[in-house]
């Protein structure tokens, strides 16, 4: 008998989520790759995009169409970083501060309905396996 693979099931979980975030977040335009750029842009202003992408595991490549699409939308700017020019410092504009408190309510009843049947203990045992998955394979 063939054993089950966790990774099925995380990209099962993975795609369904983003469908579910995406129709969440659509009254904002913003979309399930955007989101995750400007929560973590709300929690540590300023920011490089060298340093969201490492935060993130995610490539620049990424990390600068995400952060474009968000600005373009108006919830983002850059500043040059006066300590090196080389960077841009991101930040939230007034709109952006708006629609993070919004963003965050999405979010949560996403996170409510997927953790639906789990007791809090289960749902952070889950979270501790997920990022121990996550260490094993990033190391």
């Amino acid at each position: 008998m063939e054993s089950e693979s966790h990774g099925h099931y995380i990209s099962a979980i993975y795609r369904h989520m983003q469908v579910f975030i995406s129709a969440e977040l659509a009254p904002y335009r913003i979309g399930s790759g955007q989101y995750i750029f400007l929560m973590a842009i709300a929690n540590q202003q300023p920011i490089t995009q060298k340093e969201l992408s490492e935060k993130l595991l995610i490539d620049k490549t990424t990390t600068a169409k995400a952060t474009a699409k968000l600005e373009a939308e108006g919830y983002v700017r850059r500043e040059a970083d006066p300590a090196d020019n080389r960077y841009q410092l991101l930040f939230l504009t007034e709109s952006g501060h708006e629609v993070v408190p919004k963003v965050q309510e999405a979010l949560n009843r996403v996170k409510s309905k997927s953790k639906g049947g789990m007791s809090e203990e289960e749902y952070e045992l889950l979270l501790g396996l997920l990022k121990n998955v996550l260490r094993n394979i990033t190391e």
